[in-house]
């Protein structure tokens, strides 16, 4: 008798639970390939979404998480400093189940900065500074939540209007909720976090140049 002869008179001998463990196996691997499939799905919408706002380079800490997780601002003033970097944007990003909807992007946004320039109004209006308790939603957001200019949404604990509708030039701009970085950082209890950093490099940089940032 081989032993490939004995796994398999042990498998038959008990077919629901060599069934079962079949099935658990099958499901395993589609989860696994279904997260690979979301990893590099997500990838891929935020590289769209980089190039979209014009972004050269991002700084983020995504060790081990579909995510990036947060880590302090001030991060930010020694990114700005270095050589061959021109402008910085800090954002705080989360992926969060917001009203009926079990996954959205919340992106929240350092004020004045180059991530705000790529949006394009579709109705309504910016928020008028970064102290307004108010949102912008992505055309796709706005579809997926069944919201209007005039609704509010809830994140987390807090009811924000929606102040107008924005299109962003990317498929992971267009699934935003987009408000403020100190609204986002109040409202998510991260105060003094952000979790990427957008940066421009100065005009001329080559692609040598950008390795070494």
């Amino acid at each position: 008798m081989t032993f490939f002869d004995v796994i398999t008179r042990g498998l038959m001998r008990r077919p629901i639970r060599t069934g079962l463990t079949l099935l658990g196996i099958a499901v395993g691997i589609a989860a696994v390939v279904a997260l690979i499939g979301l990893s590099s799905g997500l990838v891929a919408s935020w590289t769209a979404g980089m190039k979209s706002r014009g972004t050269e380079i991002v700084v983020h800490n995504m060790r081990g998480s579909l995510r990036p997780k947060p880590f302090p601002a001030a991060t930010r003033d020694r990114i700005a400093h270095l050589s061959g970097v021109a402008a910085t944007c800090m954002i705080l990003v989360d992926l969060m189940s917001v009203e009926n909807a079990e996954l959205m992007i919340v992106s929240g946004r350092e004020w004045g900065c180059f991530a705000w320039e790529n949006l394009k109004l579709v109705s309504g209006r910016m928020p008028k500074d970064q102290m307004e308790r108010a949102v912008l939603l992505g055309i796709t957001a706005a579809d997926v939540l069944k919201k209007k200019v005039g609704d509010t949404v809830q994140i987390e604990t807090e009811e924000l209007p929606v102040v107008g509708i924005v299109e962003g030039g990317a498929f992971v701009e267009n699934g935003s909720i987009i408000l403020s970085l100190p609204l986002l950082q109040q409202v998510t209890g991260n105060q003094d976090k952000i979790s990427a950093i957008d940066v421009r490099v100065a005009a001329g940089t080559n692609d040598a140049g950008i390795r070494r940032l």
